[in-house]
């Protein structure tokens, strides 16, 4: 249990944490526009120290997924079962709603801020857009995860962590443009369902979206990774 509580606890950071920041800055539907640059690096930086900081923390009770992409990918590849598969998941949903939780009872009084940081389809992005963004998006950071944690990297594996939380910076600094960024179904879930509206509506762009993204990270990483199935 200690790894499902590990996963748990690291989720509800990164979506406190991460989604907190998004909230102080108002990164909203506009925040990609010019005059808004500073909320997108600020919310892109906050997401990747958090899994930095998390990857340092719990990344050795239980490989610091706290996204159920991830977890997928990381199931496809032949690198975890799948009970502890499911487990991992369903704790870092629930990681996932305590930091959304706790967000919310945070906001909810406090003047000029609002929502819960959840993804939606930004100004002018279609559905398949957005879809398409979350499964190229969720596809790149997977596989960075899952080439980053290869133990065909030997040594490197020290800074797996810096090399994750680094891509997760890049990916929302691309991405938030189209959707707020997610790949990372947990943390799109609990935001969406305290925020209500196009956020539930869309939801399920963003969870579709990255688990496609991570099986075709899987699928690529077993061509590319020259290697077996790791245990």
């Amino acid at each position: 249990m200690r790894k499902y509580f590990a996963e748990m606890f690291g989720t509800m950071v990164l979506v406190l944490m991460g989604c907190g920041v998004a909230v102080s800055l108002n990164c909203s539907s506009d925040c990609a526009n010019v005059a808004n640059a500073g909320t997108v690096i600020g919310t892109a930086l906050a997401f990747g120290l958090a899994v930095v900081a998390m990857a340092y923390t719990v990344g050795g009770v239980s490989g610091c997924h706290i996204n159920p992409a991830i977890t997928l990918g990381v199931f496809l590849s032949g690198r975890m079962n799948g009970k502890d598969a499911l487990g991992y998941i369903v704790f870092q949903c629930i990681g996932a709603f305590i930091g959304s939780a706790l967000l919310y009872l945070l906001t909810k009084n406090v003047d000029g801020l609002a929502g819960t940081g959840a993804n939606d389809l930004q100004n002018g992005v279609s559905l398949l857009g957005g879809l398409l963004a979350e499964i190229i998006f969720t596809c790149v950071f997977v596989l960075v995860v899952l080439g980053a944690t290869s133990k065909t990297n030997g040594a490197t594996n020290n800074f797996a962590g810096l090399a994750i939380g680094l891509a997760l910076v890049l990916v929302h600094l691309a991405c938030i443009r189209y959707t707020g960024t997610s790949v990372n179904p947990a943390r799109s879930l609990a935001p969406a369902i305290f925020q209500g509206g196009t956020a539930l509506s869309n939801l399920w762009i963003f969870i579709v979206g990255p688990f496609v993204g991570a099986a075709l990270a899987a699928g690529i990483w077993g061509i590319i990774g020259g290697c077996k199935k790791e245990a």
